[in-house]
């Protein structure tokens, strides 16, 4: 069974692609260090659950 992303994630999701659509996600969030972010996409990430912008 798979899981589809909600309505909400959907939109943001295509909010970000909008906003950002040939940078990467961690040149501009609050996260941008690696003690602050784990996730293995970083720094080259295009989708981000954890984005937040500076």
């Amino acid at each position: 069974m798979t899981s589809t992303p909600s309505l909400i994630d959907q939109l943001r999701q295509w909010w970000l692609r909008t906003r950002c659509p040939t940078e990467f996600l961690c040149d501009n969030c609050k996260y941008d260090h690696p003690s602050a972010c784990l996730r293995p996409q970083r720094p080259n990430a295009i989708k981000c659950p954890d984005y937040q912008p500076r």
